[in-house]
């Protein structure tokens, strides 16, 4: 496996020269407050530091060795509890918190380049903090004060950790129908009893105590979805003087066996009469669980992100190094029996690919993180509702077309390094393995399609599709300078996308299985849009920075690799969209 090499250069270029958050920050009182540029650069340094040397040395020990279960308890690698300590220590569990609980109050758009890193790293490792900042953010929001205080001092310090208990073995998507039961007791606790799957970090030897946000219904709840209330279910009780008390009846019954993030423990908790804790309303406990998921979702598209970053170092130094065949004439060195890998053109295209993907990523995760602070921090009711609506928009996008690319990234890597991509030895097929599960949970990736074109496309009437599309058209209307061709080809993609967009909204009525037969493709047709529209802005920035030598050189001829073989796979996406639901719903059950 080869070192991991934090972007550092591409990070800072896309956040300073792209993104201008210096500017964002300065119009944002409570941002100036805590970050400027030079802060910024200073984080991202002693992130890089800390990822490359601490974590991402240990990962595939850490995945070879894995979690073990015995007795409700569970071991994490060896390296992990160290590791941990040191993250807590810097304060880096506690990135993005609010500092009235100790944490930094780092904004979105800085913290996504840290997360990339984290992921890139050791994707297992980074999941105990992620769903711990997950925790942090829902109480900070919804938890009364008391709560507040009782547990998030101690979870901003990576103390405790925290976990999000949502799914029920009969019950993933369907959340309206979960049977988690939550009595209450004469204390103001509630009783808790039910089984919650596939929780992350339920179980662990990292830190001394774990608080569990569990979703439960009470006895008067009603049905479905509007009947789900949230409590906060610590392993240990906490004592009023903020001590750890005797053990809650919140364990875990089993570990799951996974085809990849072997370190992480993903548990089976069982809640026999656990004593927790009402957070905000009754039967609003999804209401208060989705505000965070726009955060959640784009953190797990940064895992998509993190994995291909990782994947395309590797291929990029195998390719660099390893000698096979030979190529053209011009490229041959006649000194050597064989040439380098990266003479070769579909070598050449795998890691360009793999290129375009990581760097579009990286601006695109940069992009929605700042559309989320400027939704909470922005100055103004218009800004804020601008950058929400772009928000809601772009959410599933960023989970589900960054897991998708990140996917076909890391199996580019893959190939790249032929049969020695397939062993352990250089560490391609963890991260194949890693990356695959991003597309699958908070939300599969169909069930982000649906949403992006049911709820958000459809529901709207199309109306939060015009921010997006108005953004990309003013940027067109700029002078395209030596950029007229590409300019052309992201105006006719984006006028191909509101026209489908036009089209399911005159035809779904007619037809109630059209938005489920298109949605991915609907979604990917956005994803695609967007990394032009960035790739574009990256590009022209770097263009006019020839400073920055080859960096700038290079930035400017991925971009043209993007539109002359990326963007073009719109050409069929838009066909299967038009191709509507027919092809798929004309078949029986009995016919497959």
């Amino acid at each position: 496996m080869s070192d991991y090499r934090v972007a550092l250069q591409d990070m800072n270029f896309v956040l300073h020269d792209v993104l201008k958050i210096g500017d964002d920050w300065a119009s944002m009182p409570k941002m100036s407050e805590v970050i400027d540029p030079d802060t910024a650069r200073a984080i991202l340094d002693e992130a890089a530091k800390l990822t490359s040397t601490l974590i991402a040395p240990n990962a595939r020990a850490a995945d070879e060795e894995g979690v073990s279960f015995s007795d409700g308890v569970v071991t994490t690698p060896e390296g992990y509890k160290e590791q941990f300590r040191q993250l807590a220590e810097g304060g880096w569990v506690g990135v993005t918190a609010n500092p009235d609980f100790g944490g930094m109050g780092m904004p979105k758009v800085l913290s996504a380049q840290y997360e990339e890193m984290m992921c890139a790293a050791d994707i297992s490792f980074s999941l105990y903090s992620g769903l711990t900042a997950g925790a942090i953010m829902t109480l900070d929001l919804h938890a009364n004060e008391e709560l507040k205080n009782t547990y998030l001092p101690n979870l901003v310090a990576g103390e405790w950790t925290g976990t999000m208990c949502l799914t029920e073995p009969h019950a993933g998507t369907d959340l309206g129908i979960i049977r988690t039961k939550a009595v209450p007791n004469d204390d103001d606790s509630y009783s808790i009893t039910g089984t919650k799957i596939f929780i992350t970090g339920g179980e662990h030897d990292l830190t001394e105590n774990i608080i569990h946000l569990v979703l439960a219904k009470l006895p008067d709840a009603p049905a479905g979805t509007k009947g789900i209330s949230l409590f906060v279910v610590p392993k240990f009780l906490v004592n009023a003087d903020g001590s750890i008390g005797e053990r809650n009846a919140a364990k875990a019954g089993s570990i799951e066996h996974k085809m990849g993030i072997h370190a992480s423990a993903t548990c089976v908790m069982n809640f026999d009469g656990a004593k927790g804790w009402l957070v905000g309303e009754p039967h609003r406990g999804l209401a208060a669980m989705f505000t965070m998921m726009n955060y959640e979702r784009l953190g797990v598209g940064i895992q998509g992100l993190g994995a291909a970053a990782r994947s395309y170092g590797t291929a990029l130094d195998y390719a660099l190094d390893r000698r096979q065949g030979r190529g053209a004439k011009a490229t041959q060195e006649t000194n050597a029996e064989a040439d380098p890998l990266i003479v070769h053109g579909d070598v050449r295209r795998m890691l360009l690919t793999m290129k375009a993907f990581v760097e579009g990523g990286r601006a695109f995760s940069s992009y929605v993180g700042q559309q989320l602070d400027r939704a909470k921090y922005a100055e103004s009711a218009e800004e804020r509702e601008a950058a929400e609506a772009l928000v809601q928009l772009l959410t599933p996008v960023a989970k589900a077309f960054m897991t998708d690319t990140g996917l076909e990234a890391t199996i580019a890597g893959q190939q790249v390094l032929g049969g020695h991509g397939f062993v352990r030895e250089w560490g391609q097929e963890q991260w194949v393995r890693d990356c695959r599960i991003a597309q699958i949970y908070e939300g599969t990736n169909g069930i982000q399609a649906l949403d992006l074109l049911g709820r958000k496309i459809v529901g709207s009437g199309g109306a939060l599709l015009q921010p997006l599309a108005k953004e990309i058209q003013g940027f067109l209307a700029q002078d395209a300078g030596e950029w007229s061709h590409e300019f052309k080809q992201l105006e006719s993609a984006l006028t191909e996308l509101e026209r489908v967009s036009k089209d399911i909204l005159t035809n779904f009525r007619g037809d109630e299985n059209l938005i489920n037969s298109v949605a991915v493709d609907y979604l990917n047709l956005v994803g695609y849009v967007a990394y032009g529209y960035l790739w574009l802005r990256m590009a022209q920035v770097a263009e006019a920075k020839q400073d920055l030598g080859e960096f700038a050189t290079s930035k400017v001829k991925t971009a043209k690799f993007y539109f002359a073989k990326v963007l073009p796979r719109v050409h069929g996406i838009v066909a299967s969209i038009d191709g509507g639901s027919e092809s798929l719903f004309s078949f029986s059950a009995n016919e497959f």
